[in-house]
């Protein structure tokens, strides 16, 4: 049975794959659009959303060194990213790295991790984008009904405006790569103008006091804090939960890190890549470099510009700007924040529907969801029924409960592909690889430990979610997906015969 569970399927068959009529994902990306797709991914709800209300209740203004650490922890897990995406070439990202390097189990587990991570990441972007359209509809003298703009402070509500944005980005997947792109290049342009601007301008009215202390003195998180709310690793090791400090600076660089989510999603669409071998790490490793420093400088600025303590939690940059008096460079940041989150909820949803179609094809999930569109080139089944998921947990969902989610599985593809690189490299040598992790196996090795350092710094009831969903996983996996397999089947073919 083990070897079942750990059989992998070649990098030659995965290729090949890609080539059959009826599953073949149009060709139709350049550097310069995963690039374009990395930046727009990646410059989200980190940057307009999570930056204030980690410096505010973890980080200070130290939030930067948080920014670093994570940016630091993803360059690691880039690197191993940007060889497997240039040596197999293959919608899917880390599954379709683990079914060549550790075997299906692993590959399936990996899988099922992404397609949550995706889904919760999209309706966590959506959310913040919902946000910030109500604050840009409410300057505008419009109000949106409580019970259509979601939950917030113990009251229930449906966040409409999440729901529809996410139908509409579903309707513009389906329409084809070239089109999504084409929205993306505009999307990103209006959204790194505006973040420039918050730098320049915020720069000018930034207050050095401000900065006093810039890594705020720990303090106890209270009493009844040695709870499952409480970080794993204060847990495990009897630390004493606190908020701010130097510890404070790695538990905000584990919710920050939701802000460097997307350069992997750059993987996802290798298959669809004119020359992914050299494109793709290019796009990975371009784009990463990119955010890195303007989350770094967006992060000094608007700490900078207000107390810490002060900063809002629903829309920092914007409020910052208020703050000081300047009302008509907010509304300029909600309306770029807006748009750009719009981006950010199409390149997650983007990448779900590529992983769903990988497993598809592999017939780990119902075959039908492979089939792509006799016109449009893409995967519209997987494209519809995860769009139409997406958009019914945006409407239900707020962004505190699911961003910690969604970083325990962003880090533990991490670990697995970094994993896989070590054991292709042993496995098959001679594999052409354009890009080559340097430093293998220590490179990889530090990758994994900067990752789990980070898992380590989330909330205990994170991990048991995350464990929850995995044990469903292994449940789907043995009672569908073992059974179904392309490999199952292909070996069931060989003994016959």
């Amino acid at each position: 049975m083990s070897s079942t569970l750990f059989r992998t399927k070649s990098v030659e068959q995965s290729i090949r794959d890609t080539e059959e009529p009826e599953h073949a994902l149009k060709k139709s990306l350049s550097a310069l659009d995963l690039t374009v797709f990395g930046v727009g991914v990646i410059i989200g709800t980190g940057i307009f959303v999570l930056t204030g209300k980690i410096a505010k209740e973890s980080a200070g203004p130290a939030v930067a060194l948080s920014f670093v650490v994570a940016g630091l922890v993803c360059a690691l897990a880039a690197l191993c990213y940007a060889e497997f995406a240039s040596t197999v070439p293959v919608a899917g990202s880390a599954y379709t790295f683990s079914y060549a390097s550790l075997g299906e189990f692993p590959a399936w587990i990996i899988g099922w991790d992404l397609i949550l991570e995706l889904a919760l990441g999209c309706a966590v972007v959506a959310v913040g984008w919902s946000g910030y359209l109500r604050s840009l509809l409410e300057t505008a003298g419009f109000h949106m009904p409580q019970a259509l703009s979601g939950t917030h402070e113990g009251k229930f509500g449906f966040d409409l405006l999440a729901c529809v944005l996410v139908l509409v980005l579903t309707a513009i997947l389906v329409a084809g790569m070239k089109l999504s792109s084409r929205v993306t290049n505009v999307i990103v342009a209006v959204k790194v103008t505006v973040v420039l601007l918050v730098i320049i301008v915020g720069a000018l009215y930034i207050t050095g006091s401000n900065y006093d202390p810039f890594i705020p003195p720990s303090q106890s998180a209270g009493p009844d804090s040695n709870t499952l709310t409480a970080p794993l690793v204060q847990l495990m090791f009897g630390f004493t939960p606190s908020h701010f400090g130097v510890m404070g600076i790695f538990t905000a660089a584990a919710v920050v890190f939701f802000a460097f989510i997307g350069f992997d999603i750059v993987a996802t669409a290798a298959e669809e890549t004119h020359n992914p071998q050299r494109d793709v790490p290019r796009g990975i490793l371009g784009s990463l470099f990119v955010c890195t420093v303007l989350y770094v400088a967006v992060s000094l600025v608007v700490t900078g510009m207000q107390k810490y303590s002060e900063l809002s939690t629903d829309a920092p940059l914007a409020d910052a700007f208020k703050a000081v008096g300047h009302p008509f460079w907010a509304g300029l940041i909600s309306f770029g924040a807006a748009v750009g989150l719009t981006s950010v909820c199409m390149i997650l949803l983007l990448g779900q529907t590529r992983v769903f179609f990988a497993m598809s094809r592999d017939g780990l999930l119902p075959k039908g969801f492979s089939k792509v569109h006799p016109r449009f080139g893409t995967p519209y089944r997987s494209t519809v029924l995860l769009g139409v998921i997406v958009a019914v947990v945006a409407g239900f969902t707020s962004i505190d409960e699911l961003a910690e989610l969604v970083n325990i599985g962003t880090l533990f593809a991490f670990v697995v592909v970094a994993l896989g690189v070590i054991i292709l490299r042993r496995k098959r040598p001679d594999l052409p690889r354009s890009f080559r992790t340097p430093l293998v196996p220590y490179v990889p090795v530090l990758s994994v430990l900067a990752s789990l350092w980070l898992m380590l710094n989330l909330p205990a009831e994170t991990w048991i979610r995350f464990g929850v969903w995995m044990a469903l996983g292994v449940v789907v996996y043995f009672v569908y997906g073992r059974a179904h397999s392309r490999l199952q089947r292909g070996a069931a073919e060989e003994f016959a015969e």
